[in-house]
């Protein structure tokens, strides 16, 4: 298995050299590039964690750390920021970046972060976990496949671990040694797609500053998994289906054919043979890809497996920078229980919204917020003042002392205020997450928008409450 990397993106060629002897002299591997479009190309399942400068010609660092998220979306993106981006930073920071520098820095600083965030074991992260007997059967089957060259076609809905898989059978196969390569290829512009998987030589286009390999090349020896095949265009799966046949590869503006040894793993959540009959797709491509297929069920048919992946997603967020909390049989229940129409994905949403609602060291049932959850109570201000004008609220004065404290059992429907004067007790919805909604917005507005007042009578993190904030504000929520 390779050595994880971190990847460097700066455009300030001095300041690149520094960083990257920097992290070097404290033992990491680094990668180094200088735009954002050759660290899309450079992205590989060898990096284990990105440091992106955020002012660049072409692609920006936000932009990247969007691109990224949409292809690896569990790979840890710091950004470096001037002092006159940091608020764009913190916005970055709410859309995906774990975190981010200020320039100028000192060494410490950098290291401190590659130590907090880096993925040594990148390219062995998402290992297939199974519970459930029909998942068991699959991942038995993988472990027969896996020997040899075979192209599989994963088939599955969208989230249901398909690259978890194709990892998983690459890395029981004789190429585990070797490079996994995976491509998103509904996540890459079509302009760039076609130079991204066989690689461009300098002056190709407009942009092309120096040669850059291919996936397929970067790929030599070992596996390269095409994700979302069925969204690519016809015109490139005629390339493709070349490349495949004869097994060599030309880059682009180039003459030298390089021969490829490389095994194809592909993945699509679309019906293949309804695109062939609608002539989006190519037959001969897809038998070329499907010579052994495979299909990966929903979450909602392998429901043994949840509690197996949700144990698994707290580690993968929890290990690094907290302790990792226990689960309640009630709380377990209901994830079990829930039927994950946007499977896995959806699974690990809820496991960090859960991370960043719970008190204490244990996730309790109210800490599970499903999506449709959130969608039918965010963004109803409108509800405290309906509840005031039926006598269930109350009328604040205009600057109360200090806090807003919510009772603790899990069904009390109403809220302390607490002023020096007195505690009145005050109505609140009965659910959980409108109770939290409302609760925000009145101690917000009695505190005149002060957000790090707020955060400190509500006993959170002034990081906590601009998340729930920003979620708020995504919803139409107008803040005070």
């Amino acid at each position: 298995m390779s050595i994880a990397k971190i990847l460097v993106v700066e455009d300030d060629s001095e300041l690149q050299e520094a960083l990257v002897d920097t992290l070097s002299l404290n033992e990491f591997e680094v990668i180094a590039v200088s735009s954002s479009e050759e660290a899309l190309v450079a992205l590989d399942d060898d990096i284990g964690m990105v440091f992106s400068d955020i002012r660049m010609d072409g692609m920006d660092g936000c932009t990247l750390m969007t691109r990224i998220r949409a292809i690896k979306p569990y790979l840890p993106v710091v950004l470096m920021t001037a002092y006159g981006t940091i608020e764009q930073a913190v916005e970055a920071m709410k859309a995906g970046s774990v975190d981010y520098i200020v320039k100028p820095f000192e060494a410490d600083v950098l290291v401190d972060k590659a130590k907090i965030y880096f993925n040594r074991d990148a390219s062995r992260e998402d290992d297939f976990v199974v519970a459930d007997p029909v998942s068991q059967q699959l991942k038995n089957m993988a472990k027969k496949v896996a020997v040899g060259d075979t192209s599989i076609l994963i088939s599955g809905e969208s989230g249901t671990g398909k690259e978890v898989l194709a990892r998983y059978i690459h890395n029981q196969s004789n190429r585990a040694n070797q490079p996994f390569v995976a491509i998103n290829c509904a996540a890459i512009p079509e302009g760039m797609l076609e130079a991204i998987l066989f690689g461009h030589e300098k002056g190709a286009f407009t942009g092309a500053a120096k040669s850059m390999p291919g996936k397929f090349e970067q790929a030599q020896k070992g596996t390269i998994f095409l994700d979302e095949i069925g969204e690519m265009k016809p015109d490139l799966q005629a390339k493709l289906l070349r490349v495949l046949q004869e097994k060599e590869v030309e880059r682009i503006g180039g003459t030298k054919t390089i021969l490829l040894d490389v095994r194809v793993l592909s993945a699509s959540n679309i019906e293949m043979k309804q695109a062939i009959k609608n002539g989006t797709f190519r037959e001969d491509l897809f038998y070329r890809l499907n010579v052994f297929p495979m299909h990966l069920p929903p979450l909602k048919k392998r429901p043994r497996d949840i509690a197996a992946i949700a144990e698994r997603l707290l580690h993968r967020h929890c290990s690094a920078t907290r302790v990792e909390p226990m689960v309640s049989a009630p709380a377990m229940k209901r994830l079990i229980e829930y039927s994950w129409p946007g499977n896995i994905r959806e699974l690990d949403n809820v496991i960090q919204r859960a991370l960043v609602m719970m008190s204490g060291d244990t996730i309790r049932e109210h800490d599970i917020l499903l999506d449709h959850e959130c969608l039918s109570t965010l963004g109803k201000q409108e509800l405290g003042q309906e509840q005031k004008k039926d006598g269930g609220g109350e009328n604040f004065g205009e600057k109360p002392e200090k806090v807003v404290k919510a009772l603790e059992s899990e069904d009390a429907d109403q809220v302390t205020l607490m002023t020096e004067d007195s505690f009145k007790p005050v109505k609140y919805p009965l659910d959980l997450k409108a109770r939290e909604t409302q609760l925000i917005l009145d101690t917000l507005k009695l505190n005149g928008g002060h957000r790090q007042k707020t955060a400190e009578i509500l006993n959170i993190s002034p990081r906590t409450l601009r998340y729930k904030l920003a979620k708020l504000k995504e919803q139409g929520v107008e803040l005070p």
